[in-house]
């Protein structure tokens, strides 16, 4: 497929806080595993290991909690803790479907998660996103994960798109880094329960408080210059 430049031509999404308000899951899961080996996983560390890779992550858990257990040992534990969570309940966020959705009718449409393959396949399958999405990628799939743009940079590559024609919609520091260096345009919906600081909310195109105030209108009047950087 041929690129060829356009104001926006796809919108991709991550998918942990900003489809599914997964990230308490994440941190119940990553406290209970310090706990259990005697250590104390921190909310500042919470911080540090949203958007990351799956490998990125792990080592992050190895080194802020001080363990030798192997990576690919603390990926296992991890995993089983997050899919437990899910298949009790997959907890989509208000308007994720229907923002998706409404967004596939007029720009492609990608998914670009850190997530593990098989947690981002068990949510796709569970809420139906992935019967919507264009292009699915896995975050550790790619070399680097956020806040490195390489899985932006890949997913645009994948959809036909200059990085520069997407808008990104991201709920952490990490990805907002990642979309801005992958040149593409951020829409930021900070989780209540995480918030951001004000020099990451400032590499935002657009500030949401959610999915609900999301509207396809929003990137025309972005590209326009009607509107101001906190929106909805």
């Amino acid at each position: 497929m041929s690129l060829s430049p356009s104001p926006v031509q796809a919108v991709i999404f991550d998918m942990d806080g900003v489809l599914v308000d997964s990230e308490v899951y994440w941190q119940e899961s990553r406290e209970d595993f310090a706990r259990a080996i005697g250590k104390t996983w921190r909310a500042e560390d919470q911080h540090q290991a949203m958007g990351r890779s799956t490998i990125a992550w792990a080592q992050l858990m190895q080194e802020r909690l001080a363990i030798s257990m192997p990576v690919d040992d603390i990926i296992t534990d991890m995993k089983a803790r997050v899919i437990a969570h899910y298949e009790q309940r997959v907890p989509l966020l208000p308007g994720a479907l229907e923002a998706v959705k409404k967004t596939a009718g007029a720009y492609k449409v990608a998914l670009a998660s850190g997530s593990e393959t098989s947690i981002i396949k068990l949510v796709m399958e569970r809420t139906g996103l992935g019967e919507i999405f264009d292009v699915v990628v896995y975050g550790d799939t790619v070399p680097r994960g956020k806040p490195s743009p390489d899985i932006y940079l890949e997913t645009a590559r994948r959809l036909g798109v200059l990085p520069e024609s997407a808008v990104g919609i991201e709920d952490s520091a990490n990805g907002i880094r990642a979309l801005k260096a992958a040149g593409m345009y951020a829409i930021a919906i900070p989780s209540p329960s995480f918030p951001l600081p004000d020099e990451i909310l400032n590499l935002a195109n657009v500030i949401l408080p959610s999915l609900e105030a999301f509207s396809v209108e929003i990137i025309d009047d972005l590209l326009a210059g009607r509107l101001s950087c906190r929106a909805g």
